[in-house]
């Protein structure tokens, strides 16, 4: 079974191309000025040009080991993302001369990272201690999970990858996009398979999530099990576990566990989460009884949501249309893996060869992204589709907080359309992938365990996932919360746990263009100094003999000050420009454009400062002549 799924993952592929060579990039480095308002804060963001020159990314190069204690007869967990956020979930678990990692994931950008594409892990320290490490285990195939692969394993050795068959085609449909890569090793395991990585045995277990061959983690350690359960729900019926819940679960009930670990996503909300087969249910009724065309906007990541759709619509002799890439894409691995028969999928170009009451369609961009389908729907802009007064829209996900703007713009223009709009908010059309606080209490109530480690979320999620444990009578000593770089110990033949003074590395890396690596924090300062006041470019010509101006210096503004309005501010500027040069020069020879520059750009800055309140970042162009 194994071979044939491999095969079958193998067949997905496109033919390797030919690799091409890794290009050798050299940013140049900056040294800041000690003024405050130097205008060396903004040159670090020539390197990105620089980098992407080469057309390909280039990881940067690390800093300098870190010196820890060797591991001895401890057992290390080392949280390397996804224990501060939301996403960017690796962790690593290093056992005597063995280390294995679960999950590499990535986060999106946030307005904290402007112009940056993806946020990594840092994986420093693995990267120094890269033939130690056995495997990779990936629960899931979900971004926040797998994202990092094409950015991190070149850089930790290419260890063999250990998943299930939808997160397998999932890594291998997303290698595809980096060509320049080594193909990766995927071995493809059952749902309850037990693995040897040196002398690391970890046995697998399916668990509830909203995509297909989600799983579970016991590593096998000489003082007890660690259990790893990552992201998880627990379906349910009205709050009651299914009998398929309470089977996975059996296995744990006179194991030895020494370590638990938990995703801690939706532990702040109380009871069940709502049930799938609830929301199937009543998307259900929606197509059935919906007599215009019906356009459902949700995760791609929702699969199971998907499959039940398309089964749903051909239930009903409805015409389903995909509009979207990741929902294609995930729509090819549902026709490959015959999840779902989908001979009832049309092109969006038939659309409008069936009545209106026979179309479905399944979109993206439900958090308003820009240029997903249902925003391009719902500003006019898309090719085919044009809202109609008798279509219905369902919304069939939550909102993720920092796309909460995306979204009321995307609800703005869909309602301008006449279209009905149905939300989650308004009915019972979405459930999250990750358990509510009670759901989390079940797992823990039927897994025996003596130390807790929570995972997945931010700070305040995973105290008041250890406030849960304690609740239910595990000591305040036996709970660890860590922080991103991290080092839990469990010590002393597996008495006791603690986290190390000493941190591996976990300052952010980023994907930005083709550079991968710790951006500088400079240039992230740039960035939001641009977006916060512009910048204010000064071009002067200075008499190489005299050391004075040839003429008024030029000044250009962007995303400062309309220059048209602000002639008397720029009189100013220009009369200060022509003092601070003209002092600078007097009596040096040769000039010290360096010095000049310097001095040009404080004055400037703390003038216009002083007069407008804002911090423009200020370029000064100083030419001889």
């Amino acid at each position: 079974m194994a071979d044939e799924r491999i095969n079958r993952i193998r067949s997905f592929h496109a033919p390797e191309k030919p690799k091409s060579p890794k290009p050798t990039s050299h940013p140049t480095k900056h040294k800041r000025s000690p003024g405050f308002f130097s205008r060396k804060r903004f040159s670090n963001t020539n390197n990105r040009f620089g980098l992407i020159e080469n057309q390909k990314f280039q990881p940067k190069t690390t800093k300098e080991a870190v010196h820890l204690p060797a591991v001895g007869d401890s057992i290390r967990i080392i949280p390397l993302g996804g224990t501060e956020e939301i996403g960017r979930n690796m962790t690593a678990i290093e056992i005597g001369e063995d280390i294995i990692i679960v999950d590499i994931g990535f986060q999106f950008k946030d307005e904290d990272s402007p112009g940056i594409d993806y946020i990594l892990p840092n994986t420093k320290y693995l990267e120094e201690r890269k033939e130690k490490i056995r495997g990779v285990f990936i629960t899931h195939g979900h971004l926040d999970h797998i994202g990092g692969i094409p950015y991190i394993m070149d850089r930790i050795g290419y260890p063999t990858i250990y998943t299930r068959q939808f997160g397998a085609i999932m890594i291998q449909k997303r290698q595809e996009e980096f060509t320049q890569l080594k193909p990766l090793d995927i071995k493809v395991i059952e749902g309850d398979e037990t693995i040897v990585c040196g002398k690391i045995r970890v046995s697998t277990f399916p668990i509830s999530h909203t995509i297909p061959d989600s799983m579970g983690l016991i590593i096998q350690t000489p003082y007890g099990n660690i259990v790893f359960v990552e992201d998880v729900r627990v379906d349910n019926v009205k709050g009651i576990p299914t009998k398929e819940e309470e089977q996975q679960y059996e296995r744990f009930k006179n194991m030895n566990v020494l370590l638990l670990t938990m995703d801690s996503t939706s532990i702040e909300k109380p009871g069940f989460s709502l049930s799938e087969n609830v929301v199937t249910e009543n998307i259900e009724k929606f197509i059935k009884e919906t007599k215009g065309r019906l356009i459902i906007g949700t995760f791609a990541s929702q699969v199971e949501r998907i499959i039940a759709i398309i089964k749903t619509a051909e239930k009903y002799n409805k015409k389903i249309v995909v509009e979207g890439r990741s929902m294609k894409t995930n729509l090819e691995i549902i026709k490959l893996l015959k999840l779902s028969d989908i001979k009832n999928i049309i092109p969006v170009e038939e659309i409008e060869n069936y009545p209106p009451d026979r179309i479905i369609m399944l979109v993206t961009g439900s958090q308003g992204e820009e240029f997903a389908a249902l925003m391009r729907i719902a500003n006019k802009s898309h090719k085919y589709v044009r809202l109609r007064k008798t279509d219905t829209i369902l919304l069939s996900s939550s909102i993720i907080p920092t796309n909460f703007k995306s979204i009321v713009k995307l609800k703005d223009n869909l309602y301008r359309s006449e279209a009905k709009v149905i939300t989650y908010l308004d009915s019972d059309i979405h459930a999250s992938g990750h358990g509510n606080r009670d759901e989390l209490k079940w797992i823990h109530q039927r897994i025996n365990y003596k130390f807790f480690m929570p995972l997945h979320g931010n700070h305040y999620m995973l105290c008041q996932h250890a406030e849960l444990a304690q609740s239910i009578g595990i000591p305040r000593e036996n709970i660890v919360v860590p922080d991103n770089g991290s080092i839990v110990e469990i010590q002393d033949k597996g008495t006791k746990i603690k986290i190390l003074k000493e941190k591996a590395p976990s300052d952010l890396v980023m994907v930005d263009g083709f550079a991968v690596g710790d951006v500088q924090e400079v240039v992230i300062r740039d960035r939001k100094m641009l977006a916060d006041d512009g910048m204010f470019v000064v071009v002067a010509i200075i008499d190489l003999k005299t050391g004075k101006l040839r003429k008024s210096p030029d000044l250009i503004s962007r995303g400062f000050v309309y220059l048209r309005e602000s002639q008397e501010l720029l009189g100013h500027t220009r009369l200060i420009i022509k003092k601070t040069i003209e002092e600078t020069t007097r009596g040096t020879n040769p000039i010290n454009f360096d010095l000049i520059k310097s001095n040009v750009t404080d004055d400037v800055a703390r003038f216009l400062f002083q007069k407008t309140a804002k911090h423009p970042i200020v370029i000064p162009v100083i030419l001889g002549v």
